[in-house]
């Protein structure tokens, strides 16, 4: 009989995807959704990739109050905990968004552990494994938990950290047959399901759009959704995993590098797209005098901090039990940023055999192209390689090996 998995917020854009995944891995899912109208929706979305042939249910509960929990767990094997309760970012009150995010994953571990769920999955945040001033340059790894006291720290950040932070509490002082598993990403993108909830794919949708008139100096470690849901899934049958923190992000980009590959890679479609950047104090001067939520981005300008993924790798991937991977979390050797201009995608770069130069080109400019929000290219390499030879062939060989039930 296939396992019976738990994935919270199903209309969310990573929960999408760990749904499509988890119904092509064989796995029953259950997902939870704040209200029964959203059903249809999250059904729609998966069958444009998927067809879930009875094996996809639904249970009514919502992150920030506790009916509806104990039945959504009840019977289940696994949980990926990948929602995030809705909060606004308000300055004044950070813990408009702290509060819920922290209490929603109490409220899920709760109820798993009540009902025996084998192992809980929880999506945190790269970001809640990084230097909380970002005032250090270099690579940091699991170990490192970010600083939730530092008065400089974003309410989303401090969200994150204060969460996962409480996760972990509450499993330690509960023993029990539930095991814990924590997943960090850095910058999500990737095809989207539907237009409903796109997550971090609408920082390209706006450069797109030209809503974005010009480019601040922050990095991304972008990786692509797919290799965040095969990572979820191994993390949550690898008898390894339990007890741990991985890390699941991606290259480092500067946005005015992601801004020239989706300009030259869209042809018509990137035109809007602006590569102009703007420089720090203007940002700095625009958040204190006309736009109070820049002043989330601000501490991160030009900040190049990154993490390795050596650890998911070696637990996760590499395991001699397990096939050869094709996931792309390897980790390469983080070297100075290139200074040479080249075209990322395009006739160019596809007369050089097909391959783009950049290796996240393929899924910033496959992708998102307008009109197009179900197309599939290839996903990133989170760090390592492109997977296809051309960022515009068919999407039915993008999967490596997972677990199946």
């Amino acid at each position: 009989m296939a396992e019976v998995v738990l994935v919270t917020g199903g209309s969310g854009y990573i929960a999408g995807w760990c749904i499509a995944e988890l119904l092509r891995a064989g796995y029953e899912v259950r997902t939870t959704v704040r209200d029964e109208g959203k059903a249809k929706a999250v059904v729609d979305a998966v069958s444009t990739v998927v067809d879930p042939a009875g094996r996809l249910g639904f249970a009514v509960a919502d992150l920030t109050v506790d009916d509806g929990w104990d039945a959504a767990v009840k019977g289940v094997d696994r949980v990926l905990h990948v929602a995030s309760p809705l909060g606004g970012a308000d300055p004044g009150n950070p813990d408009a968004i702290i509060a819920p995010a922290r209490h929603g994953a109490l409220r899920v571990l709760r109820a798993a552990t009540g009902a025996g769920v084998r192992r809980v999955v929880m999506t945190s945040a790269a970001n809640a494994a990084s230097p909380s001033s970002y005032a250090t340059e270099g690579v940091t790894d699991e170990t490192l938990w970010t600083d939730p006291d530092d008065p400089t720290l974003i309410p989303y950040r401090r969200s994150k950290t204060l969460a996962e932070r409480a996760a972990w509490d509450f499993m330690d002082s509960h023993p029990g047959p539930t095991e814990l598993t924590t997943v960090l990403p850095g910058a999500v993108f990737g095809p989207i399901l539907t237009t409903g909830n796109i997550g971090s794919v609408g920082i390209v949708g706006r450069m797109i759009s030209g809503a974005m008139p010009g480019i601040p100096r922050i990095g991304l470690e972008i990786v692509d959704v797919r290799d965040l849901v095969d990572i979820h899934i191994r993390a949550m049958t690898s008898p390894d995993a339990a007890g741990q923190r991985f890390l699941a992000t991606g290259e480092f980009t500067w946005m005015s590098e992601m801004a020239r590959i989706l300009r030259e890679g869209l042809g018509a479609d990137g035109r809007r797209v602006s590569t102009r950047q703007v420089p720090d104090f203007v940002v700095r001067l625009a958040a204190r005098f006309r736009d109070p939520s820049l002043r989330e981005i601000t501490p991160a300008l030009g900040r190049r901090n990154r993490h390795s993924t050596e650890k998911a790798w070696r637990v996760l991937v590499a395991a001699p039990a397990r096939p050869r991977d094709r996931t792309g979390l390897r980790p390469k050797p983080h070297r100075a940023p290139r200074r040479r201009k080249h075209p990322s995608v395009g006739p160019v770069a596809r007369r050089r055999r097909g391959r783009p130069r950049c290796r996240v080109g393929a899924i910033l400019a496959a992708n998102l192209v307008p009109g197009s929000p179900t197309n599939r290219g290839p996903r990133s390499e989170a760090g390592v390689r492109t997977r296809f030879s051309s960022p515009y062939r068919a999407a039915d060989r993008i999967r490596g090996p997972v677990p199946r039930r």
